[in-house]
């Protein structure tokens, strides 16, 4: 049977490759949860392609049963958009680190946003620099003593979902290593959109940055520490005895104390809508984190436009109706030339 016609499990995605990550690594969750995932997308297999950068999450390619590129350091948006542009047909899936993406890599991954390619980005974010030992990385917070600060660091850390809207993504999302359900109800989302698909992964790294995202991994703490977006649906988070909600007023978010019955949209609690056209909402979502407010995860954003690729033929077709087809020789011997004698 044709392979692209063949039913397709976990086990077809997964190489032979021994998986060489840290234990506790929340890697692990997110390689599993992405084996789980595609082959329910309805995708053939030689159709994937996983393009990295350098750090631990960069491994992945070697992981997944799948056509992959393991590639220089923060220029894995490059290679992948080279990638689309050349076939389009292709599903490309982009696994980057908060180091390798925000920082050497920072440039290229706002190009490939900005573009709108239609690639699935995932950044998975540790706060810290794993593969080489622990130093603080572009979203460390302020006072993060590590090898490369040991008086704490200074830098503002950056903000990736912040990032994102920035750049103008037209889907962005976030989701926790260890959350399964919703981890592949995100990465599915993200398949699905036409563009650029940027998912934030909370990442814990149990050597050089231990429980970092413990609030939103902890099942027993995450009602409180977590809002979960759903569109048309009003921000509350809590538990059934002490919900609250956020209220959003000139832009500006604050908490709302909520009754267990009361209706939180007669309080003032913003209604959860990913389809703005302004991202300026996103933003006021993007603005929240612990300890005065609950750290979002789902979708920030979800809006269609062009794609780069659909552009690019465009252009093509346009420039082969009007030009022809054209003949590389003929172009090479066009114009001002010179002959180079020994």
């Amino acid at each position: 049977m044709p392979e692209s016609t063949a039913v397709l499990t976990k086990k077809d995605f997964t190489s032979d490759q021994d998986v060489r990550w840290c234990p506790g690594c929340g890697d692990y969750s997110v390689l599993a949860n992405i084996q789980r995932l595609l082959p329910t997308l309805g995708v053939p297999r030689e159709n994937f392609v996983f393009v990295s950068g350098i750090g631990c999450s960069s491994r992945f390619p070697y992981y997944m049963n799948t056509f992959g590129f393991h590639t220089i350091h923060g220029r894995a948006p490059a290679f992948a958009t080279g990638i689309k542009a050349a076939r389009p047909e292709l599903s490309v899936w982009v696994v980057t680190g908060d180091g390798d993406g925000l920082s050497i890599g920072g440039n290229h991954l706002l190009h490939a946003i900005r573009r709108n390619v239609d690639l699935r980005i995932l950044l998975f974010n540790n706060r810290v620099y794993g593969l080489t030992k622990g130093q603080y990385s572009p979203t460390s917070r302020i006072g993060m003593r590590t090898k490369s600060t040991p008086a704490g660091s200074i830098d503002h850390p950056v903000d990736p979902i912040a990032f994102a809207l920035g750049c103008g993504a037209t889907f962005v999302a976030r989701t926790v290593d260890v959350d399964a359900p919703h981890l592949q109800q995100i990465l599915r989302r993200a398949h699905g959109h036409p563009g650029t698909a940027f998912v934030e992964i909370l990442q814990n790294c149990p050597v050089y940055n231990d429980d970092e995202w413990i609030e939103v991994e902890d099942r027993k703490q995450r009602a409180d520490a977590s809002l979960v977006l759903h569109d048309g649906e009003p921000l509350v988070y809590g538990s059934k005895s002490h919900r609250r909600g956020i209220r959003i007023e000139n832009g500006i978010p604050s908490v709302v104390e909520l009754a267990e019955e009361e209706d939180p949209i007669e309080k003032g609690v913003a209604v959860h809508h990913e389809r703005h056209r302004s991202p300026a909402y996103a933003f006021a979502l993007a603005s929240l984190g612990r300890p005065e407010f609950p750290i979002p995860v789902g979708v920030f954003r979800a809006v269609e436009t062009a794609t780069y690729e659909n552009l690019l033929e465009e252009q093509q077709r346009q420039a082969i109706e009007t030009d022809g087809v054209g003949d590389l020789a003929t172009l090479l011997q066009s114009g001002d030339t010179w002959t180079v004698e020994q």
